[in-house]
């Protein structure tokens, strides 16, 4: 299936790339007199405004499997996987209020960095090769491989042309501009990915109604298929075990989202490159409101077309139409591909700029992390200790190169794309859980001790295998790792220090998490929204 573009939408995709790429390589210059130093790329000279980070945030999120795979989830299942991006919201608020203190105070570059200030160096070495591995062997191996089949399922473009192409667009201004280039254009990369989303809502929903518009073709969806607008699942769902129930609001779910946005080097860097804690947090709330808006863009889409596919009177109409290769149930990641030929002339430009902006943008972010880990963490540490700016740099430059060659020979290899999914699922819920609970109680029990934070970190992973065994769904068995986890640590640090306080314990105080009124506010704003959806879509 392929998109019948035509030159004006080739104009515009063109138009995108040389904007993307213009700009990130416009701030990457070298200001006059002065050279880049280890600040200036990896956290963009401290310098980011609110606007930028809050933008950023979202754009190193939504990749590929957000278009194609959320989209696919809403055609399947409905409604019921915007927790993930609801639930996030949440998240969001919770490690700007009760994180980035912590992180900011102590000047941190990356998150294994804050392992080492409050456990020890071989406990962060541990974990910063084991985050490399994750970051060039799943994440931007995976990022490529989808994105690539999304180029490949719209466009006709063969898969490694795909991979080489993006891999080389993100290249073009991350690896010589750092953080600084990643952040900047993701501003750029954030408007495209709304408008082309919004674009695609609005024409799914115009069609579901006939021309009527989108009110009405809200209506007519939830008239049409009121179960797939519910948000929590009963046990009768064939989906249940992906998304049991209540227990998407009180259990796993949070061990994944905690992970992610809150010890999730690619996530974290740009809040930690802000101009001050409050300017961080002002982003974190930015991306916070953005998430409330996201399942519109991607889930929305999804739920109209199985509507569309499922009404006899709408498939005649776009029968006539010329629309063919409509998705099903067993291929439901054709849903937004398909969408994409309902947008007129200039618009599929438009919404293939957002779908590129999606791919490019969360791969700059992954590369530009890797290399801060691999130099911050190991080439500072054991290479070369006193590395002068410029060694540091380069190091950046040529660690972040390695990284996505290794990553550009994986990718082609994710072939059978469905078992490489169940396998970066399973993978990060055996070991999140852990590494959760390491950081929770390192940050917030004074009394947790470096070898207790070992062993749990190292006894998580056979309780996780343990659990594999079972029938509970995968989401309840992370929730229930973290909690055994804490409860290995707890019991260790109190046998090894009888209940004594560790010496590099963080001093936690009431003003450490004071917050201005304006994120107060808007903290509780989101929760409202939250609640109110929620309370409209619960079944």
């Amino acid at each position: 299936m392929t998109a019948n573009f035509q030159l004006l939408d080739y104009i515009i995709f063109i138009a995108y790339a040389i904007l993307i790429l213009g700009v990130g390589l416009w701030v990457s210059r070298d200001k006059k007199g002065h050279e880049k130093n280890a600040e200036d790329y990896f956290l963009a000279s401290k310098s980011l405004p609110w606007w930028a980070i809050g933008a950023s945030l979202i754009a190193a999120n939504i990749s590929a499997e957000q278009f194609i795979g959320m989209s696919g989830s809403g055609f399947a299942l409905g409604l019921a996987i915007a927790s993930y991006e609801w639930m996030a919201a949440i998240t969001l608020i919770i490690v700007g209020k009760y994180f980035l203190p912590i992180f900011i105070e102590k000047g941190l570059y990356t998150i294994p960095e804050f392992v080492e200030k409050r456990f020890s160096t071989n406990l962060k070495t541990i974990l910063a090769v084991f985050w490399i591995a994750l970051y060039v062997f799943v994440n931007l191996a995976s990022v490529l491989y989808l994105g690539s089949l999304a180029l490949e399922t719209i466009m006709g473009i063969p898969m490694i042309y795909g991979v080489i192409g993006l891999a080389l667009f993100a290249a073009a201004y991350s690896l010589y501009g750092g953080l600084s280039a990643v952040a900047w254009t993701d501003v750029i990369q954030v408007v495209f990915l709304v408008l082309g989303g919004l674009v695609t809502t609005y024409l799914a929903l115009n069609t579901v109604s006939g021309g009527e518009g989108v009110l009405e073709g809200i209506k007519t969806v939830y008239n049409a298929a009121p179960d797939r607008f519910a948000m929590i699942l009963d046990k009768s769902n064939p989906e249940f075990k992906n998304l049991p129930g209540i227990g998407v609001l009180v259990g796993g779910l949070w061990v994944a989202n905690l992970y992610y946005w809150g010890f999730n080097q690619y996530i974290i860097q740009r809040t930690l490159a802000a101009k001050s804690l409050k300017e961080s947090q002002k982003g974190i709330l930015l991306a916070a409101f953005l998430k409330l808006v996201i399942p519109l863009i991607v889930v929305v889409p999804g739920i109209a077309a199985y509507v569309m596919v499922n009404d006899p009177e709408i498939m005649a109409r776009l029968g006539e139409a010329g629309l063919k290769n409509f998705p099903t149930l067993k291929q439901a990641d054709k849903a937004y591909p398909w969408l994409l030929q309902f947008l007129p002339t200039g618009m599929k430009g438009i919404a293939f700029a957002a779908l590129a902006a999606a791919i490019v943008s969360s791969l700059a972010s992954m590369l530009n992390s890797t290399s801060t880990i691999f130099t911050m963490d190991i080439y500072k540490q054991y290479i070369n200790k006193n590395a002068s700016d410029k060694a540091t740099v380069n190091t950046g430059r040529i660690s972040a190169f390695v990284a996505l060659v290794i990553a550009c020979i994986m990718a082609p290899l994710l072939g059978g794309i469905d078992q490489a999914f169940q396998f970066i699922q399973e993978y990060t819920g055996i070991v999140s859980p852990g590494i959760l609970a390491v950081f929770m109680l390192g940050l917030f029990w004074k009394k947790t001790t470096n070898k207790a934070a070992i062993i749990g970190a190292l006894v998580s992973i056979p309780i996780a295998l343990v659990f594999k065994t079972t029938a509970m769904p995968w989401m309840d068995q992370m929730g229930l790792t973290a909690v055994l986890t804490m409860v290995v640590i707890v019991i260790t640090s109190f046998i090894q220090h009888k209940g004594k306080d560790d010496k590099k314990g963080i001093e936690i105080t009431k003003e450490l998490f004071k917050t201005s009124p304006l994120f107060n506010i808007g903290a509780f704003a989101i929760m409202l929204i939250l609640v109110v959806l929620y309370t409209l879509f619960w079944n």
